[in-house]
């Protein structure tokens, strides 16, 4: 119990040390608004008037896809703020303390999903101006915007991995986003799977974004999900029973060396 009560004051302080970055650096929350906001605009005035929604307003199908994909790309700031770490020398003064090694991680997501909560109401509020509108009860809604921050927790652990595999920021700001891109555009974010080439929609069927827009959908506006939610659920729980024991040994190793 002494060790948990430690990791968890430990993971506390080192939460409050990456938001401090944070208010010290607010142009970090304009990294993570501004893009989805950029999308939003482009899709729904550019693009949504050419893409088929039947049954649904394209803002109202867009939304859900964007919300998504905001909180899935927030952990690229995982994997930047980790590879940061490594190359100045951080992981040294962290060596000298008596912490506890997971704390650094378990500070890193939280403070990312804290980043991702901010960007998920900007994103709400974003919707609701072009006309983007709530058609499920409160208890839906909040059980959607609970289950986006879960997505965003579970890929910041798997971005964890990533940043502490790399050697310079350079390549993390890459990284960060390349294996992202497939997964967010070749789902169901921004158009219907069924509109897409055969090879790429059996790709998007079975896609965790795909789902999770699909569970988020359904929460925010009533679609018909199937076992979207409760499987967007188990995946994130997947991803996390794998990727939390791999980073927590990667960063041990790098630790170790430091």
């Amino acid at each position: 119990m002494t060790a948990v009560r430690w990791l968890v004051s430990d993971s506390l302080t080192a939460l409050d040390r990456n938001l401090r970055g944070v208010r010290s650096s607010p142009d970090l929350l304009s990294v993570v608004t501004i893009q989805p906001v950029m999308f939003v605009v482009l899709f729904v005035f550019v693009f949504g008037g050419a893409i088929n929604t039947p049954g649904l307003d394209y803002v109202d199908f867009l939304m859900p896809g964007i919300l998504i994909q905001t909180i899935v790309f927030g952990s690229s700031l995982t994997t930047i703020g980790l590879a940061s770490d490594m190359t100045k020398g951080i992981v040294d003064r962290f060596r000298s303390l008596p912490m506890a090694k997971p704390a650094v991680l378990v500070g890193r997501t939280l403070a990312d999903g804290a980043m991702n909560a901010f960007a998920a109401v900007v994103m709400i509020a974003v919707g609701l101006l072009v006309g983007f509108d709530f058609k499920t009860g409160v208890l839906d809604v909040i059980a959607g915007i609970g289950l986006m921050l879960l997505v965003g927790f579970a890929f910041s652990w798997v971005a964890a991995v990533v940043g502490l595999a790399l050697r310079s920021v350079e390549a993390a700001q890459t990284a960060g986003f390349l294996w992202l891109f497939p997964l967010t555009f070749a789902s169901s974010a921004f158009v219907p799977v069924e509109s897409m080439p055969a090879a790429i929609e059996a790709f998007a069927q079975v896609n965790p974004i795909t789902l999770a827009v699909d569970a988020l959908r359904h929460l925010f506006v009533g679609t018909p999900a199937g076992n979207a939610v409760w499987g967007t659920v188990v995946w994130c729980v997947g991803l996390l029973v794998v990727f939390v024991p791999l980073a927590v040994a990667r960063y041990g190793r790098v630790f170790e060396r430091a």
